[in-house]
């Protein structure tokens, strides 16, 4: 690979974080659309669910580093440059999915807090329970704004899919060979 095309692409850093941190978003969005096919109150689901709690706070573990890296390494320009608006967009819908991937794991592990629930995952406490007296009706508010919001994401990275595709596709720019 010529030192061209490395400067034309995401330092090799950002790409593993871009692409772990999207595997981790996948995970936790499959655990929490699976888990109600297992019985109530078996093993099985009781270790997706978990599951799901565990790729959340791995994102949000991940994605202080995962923006230091962004900011450390900028962004390699995109060849043909897009039009303005386009940009402006990209801009807007990473800002937004910036702020999905930390506020939703951090309204996750409140809403376990709140409930007085610890993540376990076979058998093993990853995260205790810090909060002496439950609060359940406070923790089911927290719960449904972290459902609408993981509703809402649906469709942002949806966009940010379909713009990774259309760039690479309709506009045949090398938006997408930037981040693989």
């Amino acid at each position: 690979m010529s030192s061209t095309d490395l400067k034309s692409r995401y330092a090799a850093s950002s790409r593993w974080m871009h692409w772990i941190i999207f595997a981790l978003v996948l995970l936790a969005y499959l655990c929490i659309n699976l888990f109600e096919l297992f019985a109530k109150g078996s093993a099985t689901r009781a270790n997706v669910l978990a599951s799901h709690f565990v790729a959340g706070i791995a994102v949000l573990l991940l994605i202080l580093p995962r923006l230091w890296l962004r900011l450390r390494n900028g962004q390699p320009p995109i060849s043909p440059a897009p039009p303005r608006w386009s940009e402006l967009m990209g801009k807007l819908t990473h800002l937004a999915l910036y702020a999905f991937l930390l506020i939703q794991p951090i309204l996750g592990v409140i809403t376990l807090q709140i409930k007085g629930r610890p993540v376990e995952l076979f058998g093993v406490t990853l995260l205790p329970s810090f909060v002496g007296q439950p609060d359940r009706a406070l923790a089911h508010q927290f719960e449904e704004i972290h459902g609408t919001i993981g509703e809402i994401f649906y469709y942002v990275i949806a966009l940010h899919i379909l713009a990774a595709l259309w760039h690479h596709f309709g506009r045949r720019d090398d938006t997408l060979k930037r981040m693989i």
